[in-house]
């Protein structure tokens, strides 16, 4: 290819892969990361700064200096957008062919096509990516099995496209601008955008996305400035491109308002991403001992106090300026060959799905087709015809800062079966993810970056707290080293195949320094 000065693509270029990285689009992405980058890294930065401010002992609270925006009653976020109206069903997966097409032909209302936790930026995903959302807007993606099975997109009515793209955090090292690395963001949003916004308004819709990670409303304000820049210079209406906020950070939780009140022209509301949400709360507070220690990973629930805070406020929040709020991810997957598994796993999501919409939330995440039915059978019975639950204010709710705060009241302790699997769901996930994908089904759960987040995150905060389980061993190196190896055992296959994942959690669940993302030195291991 013909690249114009300073751009450069490092990875190697497979089949079609220069209809997407064509001249054109890397010229785009080669703006967009000279005009933000720097403001990235910024704000980078400022993650940084809050997070030694909260080891040496400062606290979360609502914000004082934008009082103002949280105390205004009268501003109001964008009208709902064309195929955003009603969102009672939402399926999430990764962009590969099969994934596209069948979660396109799910019968949900919107699909997350997802760049992010469910999938691996290995290099030929986040092109062949591309390719197949441009190919499945054009209604000619077409995808064959290995035993010969053909999958093609039906006749009629599919669920809208929402890309959710990399965070702010992540990089994207096989494109580079000036010499330096882009942002894996503004990659995978920008070769959307440009290649298939216009055709997104044609068939009636348009560009929308999913934003993951923020930890600030000046990060949402970054976002909203790259899209007035990015509609303007590809010569699209203003307000054109509409952003859901994924709420799962735990700074986020004290700034909801205000990322709507940044985003508000091209807002489409926020989700409850509860998984990352339990992960930061790890993340954020890890060194501050018992009071926000959490007990096993499987017994965090939904009804823990600061988890029935934090889903309250969004729903309040949300409704208050007229946007939809959006319920998350019930982990529990079905079984096509387990009957009871799926008889379990159906009952739990139907528990899960059932609350969020009698507390007024205007749809849920899936990751199954098989649980389509489900909750739209839930959200049915609350929303009947109309699209949605935005009229349902939820003025009554009041939360605190000390109820978001409020860990120490979760029910439950760390046990060494907690601890187990948490190693063993940690290592099968990066094995997975190391080899390319990135959505795993582990013990009848469906893994992704952030539940395995949270595995690696419970065993450093556990160990570095001296942590005793219910068996009266403290954690230990050595303990969880000791348990790799047995878990590892217990998986029937060649050790071997384990070592690198192996290698790759020990790094970042037991090393003295805690490693911000376990995707970013397991991206070093990818070609």
């Amino acid at each position: 290819m013909s690249l114009a000065q300073g751009i450069q693509v490092t990875g190697e270029l497979g089949d079609r892969y220069q209809e997407i990285l064509t001249p054109e689009a890397l010229d785009f992405l080669a703006a967009l990361h000279r005009r933000f980058d720097v403001r990235r890294r910024e704000l980078l930065a400022r993650r940084d700064e809050r997070e030694a401010a909260l080891a040496a002992g400062g606290r979360l609270d609502f914000l004082a200096e934008t009082a103002a925006i949280r105390d205004d009653p009268t501003w109001r976020v964008a009208a709902p957008a064309p195929g955003l109206v009603d969102r009672r069903v939402e399926i999430t997966g990764p962009t590969d062919a099969k994934m596209t097409i069948n979660a396109l032909n799910s019968g949900a209302r919107v699909w997350l096509a997802d760049h992010e936790d469910a999938n691996t930026p290995l290099w030929p995903n986040v092109v062949t990516g591309q390719l197949n959302l441009r190919d499945a807007i054009a209604r000619k993606l077409e995808f064959t099995s290995p035993d010969g099975r053909h999958y093609r997109l039906h006749d009629g009515e599919l669920a809208t496209i929402v890309v959710r793209p990399r965070g702010w955090h992540l990089s994207e090292k096989h494109i580079l601008v000036d010499g330096e690395r882009t942002s894996g963001s503004l990659v995978d949003f920008g070769l959307y955008l440009f290649h298939c916004a216009r055709a997104q308004l044609a068939a009636g819709a348009g560009p929308y996305f999913y934003l993951p990670k923020l930890e600030s409303h000046l990060e949402a304000r970054l976002w909203n400035d790259v899209f007035r820049y990015a509609q303007e210079r590809l010569g699209i209406p203003q307000g054109t491109i509409r952003a859901t906020v994924l709420i799962e950070t735990f700074p986020a939780a004290f700034e909801m308002e205000e990322i709507l009140y940044e985003l508000r022209e091209h807002s489409a509301g926020l989700n409850a991403g509860r998984w990352d949400y339990m992960f930061s709360v790890i993340k954020k507070f890890r060194t501050r001992g018992a009071d926000f220690l959490l007990p096993d990973r499987n017994a965090v629930t939904m009804t823990a106090p600061f988890m029935r805070a934090y889903t309250e406020l969004l729903v309040r929040t949300c409704h208050r300026r007229g946007a939809h709020a959006i319920g998350g991810m019930a982990a529990f997957i079905p079984s096509r060959r387990d009957p009871q598994v799926n008889e379990t796993a159906l009952a739990k999501v139907r528990e899960d799905k059932t609350r969020e919409a009698d507390d007024g939330f205007d749809g849920s995440w899936v990751a199954h087709p098989d649980l389509v039915p489900i909750c739209r059978e839930v959200f049915d019975g609350v929303l009947g015809d109309r699209p949605h639950q935005l009229d349902r204010t939820r003025d009554e709710v009041r939360v605190t800062a000390a109820q978001l705060l409020d860990v120490a009241a979760t029910p439950g302790r760390p046990t060494e079966a907690g601890l187990r699997n948490d190693v063993s769901v940690g290592v099968q996930y990066l094995a997975s993810w190391l080899r390319g994908s990135g959505a795993v089904a582990i013990f009848n759960l469906m893994e992704d970056a952030a539940t395995a987040e949270i595995s690696r995150s419970q065993v450093w905060q556990w160990l570095h707290n001296d942590v005793t389980l219910d068996t009266g061993e403290r954690v230990t190196r050595e303990l969880v080293e000791r348990i790799a190896d047995e878990e590892i055992g217990r998986l029937g296959d060649d050790p071997g195949r384990y070592a690198e994942a192996r290698a790759l959690f020990m790094e970042v669940a037991v090393a003295d320094d805690f490693v911000d993302f376990l995707t970013l030195p397991a991206y070093e291991r990818m070609p």
